[in-house]
């Protein structure tokens, strides 16, 4: 038995590591007798030859790799071409494509739900670590906001309907059913481990995968050319929703027509988040079909969220105060910024809003350091079991910060080679020097909290030591009463190795725990405290501010089409990243 344990550890760490690599072995020798009973009319693969099956298998998940990448390089290409008026597409084709793919994406669901449901052996185990609870609530939130924005395009469309084509008011229908039908499937089956026709559920989830990330290519589009017809209106940039021929026979001229155009906009970053984290989870039930689970050696943490519960509140009381005073900035500065004012209302606006992110990004920063050093020293063990879910959020948390990483880097080249020496450059290139900083000290904070273990149970004092020294306030005395020499006075039943320990031993012991205890309390004060400042650093870019292009020196020294480019193909990574770090920091937080 030990040997088939073994042998299966080998094939789950050569299939799981690589996404176009082997495909996962039903290697049953790693399943219990009961499961091995009800699964016994299958046979034992061999560990020393692949049997065409298994070939097949690693075909399987390869060939649902490129029908994802062939769906995302086709929605990329009719996205971007109909954003510009000299490419001869329209947003009207977007939108066909992109229904025809949620509605076979909606007909696979629902296929799968009804049929795991009736087949006994579909789901042999479940993923633990995959779709907690927190990111299920979250998909719920932006899931309502979504559909909300779904009935303000609805009625925007609506307005136009005797010059717009049938699609127009068609996809947004569709996309609140496919919202709700996807929800619903995320919620019930994300910690499904499939393990019934696993080449077409690979396909499935891929083509449902590759769905999610058109609609966000189509949001960060649809929002980055409002945002460009707002700041260069004379430039090549054809509105969302309207076609140029049809613009000016659909001229937006009510009041209730407004409201509809202004409210889907404001609604746009919910929906791009959900389509980000709709993504990620069911990435993962791609990568759990076919897995068995070991719950031996991939053990269940049973967390608990203990908020108000033995904290001080400091990180989330200054956590709260900058949020709340990044609304109040952001506020200021759309108010400032957007209206016809004078260029120096612009600058104040641009120098609070440059010294705000500066302060916030200073304090984010030391708190990273100050909770990488507590990290020293830790003495929990580093989680080293196989978990997709967390190599998913490393790989995110690294790649999405790219995104800021490019546009920081581009300001400093600005700034630096144009010899800018005026309070704006300087506050801008402080800036773009402590964003760097502050995403690199961050992702090796999250990172190594995420492999941390949880508190083992090990920790916890046995019940008869408990006696002795679990108090908080200890009589040493009556320790030491209870603590003879000879060891008479304690009763018979009290194990050996508590009658002959000594009261600097149980004053040790209370030392230590009390130490573990700070070390927590601190982490959790430092992942409460990121947590918010990575909120309102996600609010201010994601609900219009834009002082790459408030502030013209990058633009008059790049141009407006390339600086537009870098932008808008590097800030929507930017904004991902301040979510996703939340969600992950929620996760350090509950875990310390």
């Amino acid at each position: 038995m030990m040997t088939g344990v073994s042998m299966w550890k080998d094939n789950e760490i050569g299939c799981e590591d690589s996404v176009m690599g082997a495909g996962q072995r039903d290697d049953k020798n790693s399943l219990g007798p009961e499961q091995l009973t009800s699964l016994g009319h299958h046979k034992f693969p061999s560990a020393l030859t692949h049997s065409p099956k298994e070939i097949w298998k690693k075909g399987g998940r390869v060939f649902s790799v490129l029908l994802g990448i062939n769906l995302v390089l086709l929605s990329c290409t009719l996205v971007s071409g109909g954003a510009f008026h000299e490419i001869k597409l329209h947003d009207y084709d977007v939108f066909f494509m992109l229904t025809i793919v949620m509605l076979i994406a909606i007909v696979w669901m629902l296929f799968y739900l009804i049929h795991t449901s009736r087949h006994r052996g579909a789901i042999l185990c479940k993923d633990a670590h995959a779709g907690p609870i927190w990111l299920r609530g979250g998909l719920v939130l932006f899931a309502v906001l979504t559909l909300v924005m779904d009935v303000f395009k609805t009625g925007y469309y609506s307005s136009f309907s005797h010059c717009l084509t049938a699609i127009k008011i068609t996809y947004p229908i569709v996309q609140a059913l496919f919202v709700i039908v996807q929800t619903y499937f995320l919620w019930v089956s994300a910690k499904d481990c499939v393990h019934v026709h696993l080449d077409v559920t690979r396909c499935g989830l891929m083509v449902t995968l590759t769905t999610n990330l058109a609609v966000w290519m189509s949001a960060v589009t649809d929002e980055s050319v409002h945002k460009a017809q707002l700041k260069n209106p004379n430039g090549t940039h054809r509105m969302p929703g309207i076609r140029s021929s049809a613009s000016e026979s659909c001229s937006c001229d009510g009041k209730l027509c407004s409201v509809f155009h202004d409210g889907y906009f404001w609604m746009y970053p919910f929906n791009i988040e959900y389509s980000l984290f709709a993504s990620a989870m069911v990435y993962v039930m791609w990568k759990n079909v076919g897995r068995f689970i070991d719950h031996h050696t991939n053990p269940m943490h049973h967390l608990k969220f203990k908020l108000f519960k033995k904290n001080f509140f400091v990180g989330a009381i200054l956590g709260l105060l900058i949020l709340v005073t990044g609304i109040g900035v952001l506020t200021v500065y759309e108010i400032q910024v957007n209206k016809n004012n004078p260029v120096e209302k612009k600058e104040q606006a641009l120098m609070m809003y440059y010294i705000f992110n500066i302060v916030c990004l200073g304090l984010t920063s030391l708190a990273s350091i100050a909770g990488s050093i507590v990290y020293r020293f830790d003495k929990r063990d580093m989680d080293r079991h196989k978990n997709p879910t967390r190599t998913l959020d490393v790989a995110l948390l690294m790649g999405a910060a790219l995104g800021q990483y490019a546009i920081s880097y581009y300001s400093i080249v600005a700034i630096v080679a144009s010899m800018s020496r005026d309070t704006i450059s300087a506050l801008n290139l402080t800036c773009s020097l402590l964003m760097i900083a502050q995403h690199t000290f961050q992702n090796i904070f999250i990172i190594e909290g995420l492999h941390r273990q949880p508190p083992e149970e090990e920790n916890k004092i046995d019940p008869q030591q408990k006696d002795l020294y679990g108090l908080t306030f200890v009589n040493m005395n009556a320790v030491s009463l209870r603590v003879p020499d000879s060891g008479s006075a304690l009763p018979s039943t009290t194990p050996p190795a508590l009658a002959i320990q000594a009261p600097s031993e149980a004053i040790q012991s209370i030392r230590v725990s009390k130490k573990v205890n700070w070390r927590r309390r601190l982490l959790k004060e430092v992942s409460s405290f990121l947590l918010l400042c990575n909120v309102i650093l996600w609010i201010m870019p994601a609900f219009g501010a834009r002082p790459q292009f408030d502030n013209e020196r990058e633009l008059r020294f790049y141009g407006y089409p390339m600086w537009a480019a870098i932008v808008d193909i590097c800030l929507p990574f930017g904004i991902f990243y301040r979510m996703h770090a939340v969600a992950s920091l929620l996760e350090v937080y509950i875990m310390s």
